[in-house]
């Protein structure tokens, strides 16, 4: 004998058939809602203003590191020397430095 199983959703809002689940966060805890595509669009565009401006985390919670390629430290010290700043000969160089370089040759 052989089983068939349906599965459907039905919109947690409205009681329609659903389209979507969507799994989302808030204040630490996960949720699940079974939606319409009418009312995917609806949570979506009320979040919009939020997501735009969020960091996103990984699953740890941690927020994902930002991989950049950095600009040539040699170039970053001559250019900072040239302007006066304090920077080392050797090791790390300052972030404020970085970002007052790159700030300055991707404004020309």
């Amino acid at each position: 004998m052989a089983q068939r199983v349906v599965v459907s959703l039905h919109d947690d809002i409205d009681g329609s058939e659903a389209t979507e689940t969507i799994r989302f966060g808030l204040d630490g805890k996960s949720y699940e809602i079974d939606l319409s595509e009418e009312h995917v669009q609806q949570m979506r565009d009320a979040l919009a203003p939020y997501l735009a401006v969020a960091r996103r985390t990984a699953r740890t919670g941690k927020p994902f590191r930002q991989t950049t390629v950095a600009s040539d430290p040699a170039a970053v010290r001559a250019w900072a020397r040239a302007r006066g700043m304090d920077v080392p000969a050797r090791g790390r160089i300052p972030a404020r430095v970085y970002a007052e370089f790159e700030a300055a040759n991707t404004a020309n």
